[in-house]
């Protein structure tokens, strides 16, 4: 787990992505910042979620290694075109301007990779909890 809890980048960074991503606890720990991209590793507890936000200027891309979720992407929290369910292997593309949520619908941590283009959290972002997400004034979702 050295891997974890230090931001990378704007250097190069070469890791096995599902070992970290398995491996990480956090809600949110950012592993790698760079001018146009960032990627993050994040745990869901049973029955939480990463809650409903919008990226307006940049897209995500998310991939589960571990768990089963529901995955939630539209024009608002209440219009929404997908509403699926997810398990490891899956990968979800939001396009920027889209409303997007995934709630831990299963028994165990959802374990997931999130990489933006481009950055959305500041360099070196680490969240333990959701709690500690909500309540960090850098973030602006």
């Amino acid at each position: 787990m050295s891997d974890l809890r230090n931001d990378h980048g704007p250097n190069p960074y070469v890791l096995n992505i599902e070992n970290v991503t398995l491996e990480n606890d956090a809600f949110r720990d950012t592993l790698w910042t760079g001018q146009f991209l960032q990627m993050t590793v994040m745990s869901i507890p049973a029955g939480g979620e990463i809650g409903a936000e919008v990226h307006a200027d940049h897209d995500q891309f998310l991939r589960l290694e571990g768990g089963t979720g529901r995955f939630m992407i539209g024009n608002s929290p209440d219009d929404l075109e997908v509403d699926q369910d997810v398990e490891a292997d899956f990968a979800v593309f939001v396009p920027a301007g889209k409303w997007h949520n995934m709630v831990n619908n299963g028994d165990e941590p959802v374990k997931l990779y999130s990489i933006y283009a481009a950055p959305d959290h500041v360099k070196g972002t680490f969240h333990q909890t959701k709690e500690d997400a909500d309540n960090d004034p850098n973030e602006q979702d």
